[in-house]
């Protein structure tokens, strides 16, 4: 299973953030629209990811829900057929959410800075620091923190969970 080092934070400048980001990255930003349907699953999340052009990807993940750098395991797989697979892990495992969002990505070497646009939600910075077969996942947690300094992102940005969850936490108060 493939692994990386995951952060979460609130942002209240997405243009300054972006200028941030662009200083440090080793590419132009892309622009990305996903739309993610959560379904049931015990033993971790399950998400079926639908781009713009109509291809998707199922992931299959297990992180834990907490605050600051975390080790997150996945799984991705692709699909020509997202709508229908949704249908059939719809009637399967019934849905548990959905999460539409905007999405800038920079690159900087292997860490992926996510700038997003949550509907409902509002603005958010994720980074993927993607690790190596049997690297120390301490190389990767130090290069997130690294990456949050340079980006200004503080311990008080930091979110807890997954955007499914703060959607669900909203809708339910």
């Amino acid at each position: 299973m493939a692994r990386n080092v995951e952060i979460k934070a609130r942002i209240q400048d997405m243009e300054a953030l972006a200028a941030l980001a662009a200083r440090i990255s080793d590419t132009a930003p892309t622009q990305i629209v996903q739309d993610d349907t959560f379904f049931h699953c015990p033993t971790g999340r399950l998400k079926l990811r639908t781009f713009a052009d109509g291809e998707g990807e199922l992931i299959y993940y297990r992180r834990a829900d907490q605050r600051g750098p975390k080790e997150s395991f996945y799984v991705r797989s692709s699909t020509a057929t997202p709508e229908t697979l949704r249908e059939a892990l719809a009637h399967a495992y019934g849905i548990s959410g959905r999460v539409r969002k905007r999405r800038i990505l920079f690159m900087v070497g292997r860490t992926r800075i996510h700038l997003d646009t949550v509907e409902s939600l509002g603005t958010f910075a994720e980074l993927e620091v993607v690790l190596t077969d049997g690297e120390n996942v301490a190389d990767a947690m130090a290069e997130a923190r690294r990456i949050m300094a340079q980006l200004e992102i503080g311990q008080s940005d930091l979110v807890e969970g997954a955007y499914v969850d703060l959607i669900a936490t909203k809708a339910a108060s």
